[in-house]
């Protein structure tokens, strides 16, 4: 019987950062704990505490690890409103599930950071828009947008009114609402060159 090789390094890390961050999506923040993950990647506390010294730096870091290896992917298009329609579309698609579940997950570590949820994430360095800039920029190399007057509210816009959407709803979208979204209140808002 051969014994199973040892992961190390970049293996291992990606392991208990996989394992943590299903605990905290099946049993949230407040239930978390270092041995839990420990069992669910196969190894022990001591491998973990000596990566990340307690439980908020180890979700922390199982967060900041999902959101980067899971991008939205880069759309274009032609146009801003089909590059919009088409990473909003996406966003509905994979992330619904997420982003009515995850605030509630982690709602205590947010609380534990004594900072609201937006600013939770802008301390984490992670851009709850990421995606859209190039989108934003695109558009203003076809002449569709003035970035200049493109006002920062505006630039997330299309990303915050999904996600309320989604945190309403509680599941898929309804047909057509992503295209409602931009038509009625995104679009008019962007001026134009």
């Amino acid at each position: 019987m051969t014994r199973p090789t040892r992961r190390r390094g970049a293996e291992l890390d990606n392991a208990l950062l996989a394992a943590t961050w299903e605990e905290l999506l099946d049993r949230g923040y407040e239930n978390l704990t270092m041995e839990a993950v420990a069992v669910r990647a196969g190894t022990s506390r001591p491998v973990i505490a000596r990566r990340w010294p307690d439980r908020a730096s180890l979700a922390i870091a199982a967060i900041r690890h999902s959101f980067e290896r899971n991008p939205l992917p880069d759309v274009d298009t032609g146009t801003l409103r089909g590059d919009l329609l088409a990473i909003l579309e996406v966003k509905a698609a994979t992330r619904a599930s997420l982003m009515t579940t995850l605030p509630l997950r982690i709602a205590a570590l947010i609380q534990e950071s004594g900072v609201g949820p937006l600013q939770f994430f802008e301390q984490l360095g992670m851009d709850l828009a990421a995606g859209l800039e190039p989108i934003w920029e695109r558009a203003a190399q076809r002449g569709e947008v003035d970035l200049a007057a493109l006002h920062p509210r505006i630039r997330i816009l299309p990303f915050a009114l999904v996600t309320v959407e989604l945190s309403y709803s509680r599941g898929p979208l309804q047909p057509g609402a992503i295209a409602e979204i931009l038509d009625v209140v995104v679009l008019p808002l962007v001026p134009r060159k």
